[in-house]
């Protein structure tokens, strides 16, 4: 049944990143790409001050593309395995029918509750120390699962309130915030980048769960069977 299991993420992984990597190509990338121009001026002006400083990256085209689809691909396959173990460890189960409503669970804990405090971020636009987002987002998605498995799970008033409580825990202490937000990226292209990126892994976790629990629901009775 783990086989399975592992065999079903795998390609549900494969499929979702697949797709959410041809949307970026199409709607994500093209915005980065035009915020670099003005994170490398900024770096230009950092550095005829006496302070260069340059981060590896990927370089554009063919490079950057492959590097992308690897990481979606990759993100793909744990996102599903942790879809898998979320089913299996609440008792509920992850079919074709429900697959959709199990990956809008993982979009609403992953990504729509973390970008309320830390909205995605262009190249180029100040942020937050690193240690401190990554500790604010991950207690964000840990609150947020827990809080939609508890009011799914048990669906009573005090589940709910419980829920209710945990979802809003992270937003309550606030996401860690840059010491300036000035930026020389203009705010339309922030804005745009923002709802594209979010919307892209909107998609992605609807095609993850519905490719995973249709999977799940051919792979899972064989090894019932077995």
């Amino acid at each position: 049944m783990t086989a399975r299991i592992i065999i079903a993420a795998a390609l549900a992984g494969l499929i979702a990143g697949l797709v959410v990597a041809g949307i970026q190509h199409v709607r994500v990338t093209p915005l980065i790409a035009a915020a670099e121009h003005y994170e490398k001026a900024d770096a230009t002006a950092t550095a005829s001050a006496g302070h260069q400083h340059q981060e590896w990256a990927p370089r554009d085209g063919m490079e950057r593309t492959l590097y992308t689809l690897a990481a979606d691909i990759v993100a793909g396959v744990g996102f599903a395995l942790l879809l898998a173990a979320g089913s299996l460890l609440s008792g509920l189960p992850l079919t074709l029918a429900n697959g959709a409503v199990w990956g809008l669970a993982g979009f609403a804990a992953f990504t729509l509750a973390p970008s309320v405090g830390l909205p995605p971020e262009l190249p180029g636009m100040p942020v937050a120390d690193l240690a401190a987002r990554q500790m604010w987002w991950w207690l964000t998605v840990a609150m947020t699962a827990i809080a939609i498995l508890t009011a799914v799970r048990f669906a009573r008033p005090w589940a709910w309130s419980i829920a209710l409580v945990l979802a809003a825990l992270p937003h309550i202490i606030g996401a860690p915030q840059p010491a300036s937000h000035e930026t020389a990226v203009p705010a339309a292209l922030a804005s745009s980048f923002a709802a594209n990126a979010i919307a892209t892994q909107g998609i992605f976790w609807v095609v993850l769960g519905l490719v995973l629990g249709y999977l799940l629901a051919r792979l899972m009775p064989a090894a019932q069977e077995a």
